[in-house]
């Protein structure tokens, strides 16, 4: 906890209680670095300062809101689970939310509402399996800190890890993880520069290709009508 209260990373959500806000802010973290999440995060916010502006927004806005975080999916999840809550209240079990896993509600519930969890993401995990350790849930963002800027995935830092005097794992190098294809020429590629012309405008549907359009409308991004492809009302 020293450790972390004189490098812990000045993340803006850590500021607030707010469960909307530590929402959004751990949904669009999801596979994706926290730089690029930093001035989102804020714009969103900004545009909808609450669970209910955003439960009273169209899909189409959100969708569009959320270009470039990629897994545009996450953005209907958001908004589906922000017009539960406006609606019936933040449940006691927040996995019932639509797109909330069991990490994302640990860690609202820890981080918003003050219950005794500590939500394990991978950086949790691993400086846990490494170090052997149970730790309380008031050290969750210094192990999440710890995770991400010193015992790396590879090649950890450890002369400068603060748990490395009792670390079993110390000077220890890992395999790397099996990691997604690449990005470039991929469908995941296709599907979102498709996503993008149509946030920008409806197109018509021979101009995107049939195969990436039914994938967009089966997540329900997409709508296509008279061979017409638009954003969701």
């Amino acid at each position: 906890m020293a450790w972390y209260d004189a490098n812990g990373r000045d993340l803006p959500w850590r500021t607030t209680k707010d469960p909307y806000a530590i929402l959004v802010s751990e949904v669009m973290a999801q596979q994706t670095q926290v730089d690029r999440v930093i001035p989102r995060w804020r714009a969103w916010l900004e545009r909808w300062p609450t669970v209910e502006a955003l439960a009273a927004a169209s899909p189409a806005d959100v969708i569009r809101e959320w270009q470039g975080l990629g897994y545009n999916r996450r953005a209907l999840a958001i908004h589906q689970a922000a017009r539960q809550v406006a609606a019936h209240g933040w449940p006691d079990d927040l996995t019932q939310l639509p797109g909330v896993g069991r990490y994302t509600a640990d860690a609202v519930a820890c981080f918003a509402f003050g219950r005794d969890l500590l939500p394990v993401d991978v950086n949790v995990r691993r400086v846990t399996e490494r170090t052997g350790h149970a730790f309380s849930p008031a050290a969750a963002q210094a192990l999440m800190d710890l995770g991400a800027t010193i015992c790396l995935a590879r090649v950890p830092r450890c002369g400068s890890c603060p748990l490395a005097e009792h670390c079993p794992s110390r000077g220890s190098r890992f395999e790397p993880l099996r990691k997604q294809g690449p990005f470039e020429g991929s469908f995941r590629q296709r599907r979102a520069a498709a996503l993008r012309l149509v946030a920008n405008a409806e197109r018509p549907l021979h101009e995107l290709g049939e195969e990436v359009v039914s994938s967009l409308a089966r997540d329900g991004l997409v709508r296509v009508i008279a061979g017409t492809v638009s954003l969701p009302s």
